[in-house]
């Protein structure tokens, strides 16, 4: 059953969360960071039994989906699979997936391009979409967007990740401007680099310019950062949230 009050300060308990990109990473700490204040978590991944998982050992109240964000019908299935779990639309949506390329503008092919606008902007839409009528009818909800350093900022190498990012950034402009008043709540969360297997493959030795990992945000920072915005005061919006390393 979902609530629109908290038991106490900071609490979550009653509350229902979605994580996309769950099975590691900010995505992974954020689904703990809520778990750990009350919420029950729905966490969304590519991988069936790696999201199932993570869903283990975040707790007895995380349930694991397996969703595709690049597969428009593996997106589909997740929302029902929601729906069916919640029976209402959840209290708190957090977009946090994401797929990341490094190449210059010419040596980005048109397919690499159109994969991370799908993952990290229309799938975005697709799933906010899915629940925003509902969470103005009930008048509450909270939809987060993880962002980038780079929805502001353009740096080389980034042609699709920053059109995604930057179009990440309007997409919450506008969920501001239509939600004021409803009762439901937008935050972008805009991290700087941090610490996740996203650079895996990346040999950031030989790119001059990038921040070494040992300097980069923790992945728990970023969650405990999205955990502050969705435990403020129903009447208060964190309209938008830069993180950076001290």
């Amino acid at each position: 059953m979902s609530s629109t009050t908290d038991a106490s300060p900071g609490s979550l308990a009653g509350r229902s969360a979605v994580v996309t990109g769950a099975s590691r990473g900010i995505g992974f700490e954020c689904a703990r960071a809520l778990h750990a204040s009350g919420a029950r978590l729905l966490m969304l991944s590519r991988g069936a039994e790696t999201i199932r998982q993570a869903a283990r050992e975040v707790g007895a109240r995380a349930e694991g989906i397996q969703c595709d964000l690049a597969d428009p019908d593996s997106v589909s299935r997740a929302l029902e699979a929601i729906r069916a779990a919640l029976g209402a639309p959840p209290d708190i949506l957090v977009n946090n997936a994401g797929a990341f390329h490094l190449a210059l503008a010419e040596r980005t092919s048109a397919s690499d391009f159109e994969r991370v606008l799908r993952v990290n902007l229309s799938a975005l839409f697709d799933v906010t979409r899915e629940f925003l009528g509902d969470m103005k009818s009930r008048g509450s909800g909270h939809v987060v967007i993880v962002g980038s350093v780079a929805d502001r900022q353009g740096f080389p190498e980034n042609a699709a990740y920053a059109a995604s990012k930057f179009g990440a950034r309007g997409l919450h402009e506008v969920l501001r401007a239509e939600l004021r008043g409803t009762g439901v709540r937008a935050t972008l969360v805009s991290p700087g680099q941090t610490d996740t297997a996203l650079w895996d493959a990346v040999n950031l030795d030989e790119r001059p310019g990038f921040t070494r990992r040992e300097d980069m945000l923790d992945a728990a920072a970023v969650a405990d950062a999205i955990r502050y915005a969705v435990t403020r005061p129903p009447g208060v919006n964190v309209d938008e949230l830069r993180v950076s390393r001290a």
